[in-house]
């Protein structure tokens, strides 16, 4: 086997997870598309689970790597919000796909308990970076009337992995963008 299956594996599988959910695929689906057996899947990933469980790590490295980066990049907490919205809508596709652990969270009765423990870690680890967005925001005026900032990150989180659902199921981002809307109606340039 090539040296590239495992990646090739993880690719392929967050792509078919993202569009149609965990139990819209199996491994068949998998070794169709990469054009190996089944038994060259098991190789890599002994169980469903398991490939599970490695999407998500990797998925939760990726988007901790891209909201360090915003970080360090948005001066404001509004354009951290912002630009954390905008993870959320470039995921979507127009309504063709979603957050790998939106998709996921939808399909939570069907996960074992590991991936669903690393399925809240990522969910608190995205509440506490928007926590600290929204204290800044508070601090430099870049929001209005921010709340306590736990709940409004809580609220956020809420707000864009349910839009996605929305938008994913008419197909279109215009669902995604009517939720949104009154969050970033609230954001305040003040550069």
């Amino acid at each position: 086997m090539p040296p590239d299956t495992k990646a090739r594996l993880l690719q392929s599988a967050e792509r078919i997870l993202r569009e149609r959910g965990y139990n819209g695929f199996s491994y068949a689906d998998l070794a169709q598309e990469i054009g190996i057996r089944t038994a060259s899947i098991h190789y890599h990933f002994r169980a469903k689970s398991d490939l599970v469980l490695a999407l998500i790590e990797r998925y939760a490295e990726r988007i901790a790597g891209g909201l360090a980066d915003l970080s360090r990049t948005a001066p404001t907490g509004a354009d951290r919000i912002a630009g954390y919205v905008a993870v959320y809508r470039d995921a979507l596709r127009q309504g063709s796909s979603l957050c790998l652990c939106v998709s996921l969270s939808a399909d939570a009765e069907s996960l074992e308990p590991t991936a669903l423990a690393a399925l809240e870690a990522f969910h608190q680890g995205g509440i506490a970076w928007l926590t600290e967005a929204f204290e800044l925001a508070a601090e430099d005026g870049s929001i209005e009337h921010v709340g306590a900032p736990a709940s409004e990150a809580a609220a956020t989180l809420a707000l864009v992995e349910g839009a996605q659902l929305v938008g994913r199921a008419s197909r279109s981002a215009e669902p995604f963008e009517r939720a949104v809307a009154l969050l970033m109606a609230r954001l305040r340039d003040v550069g």
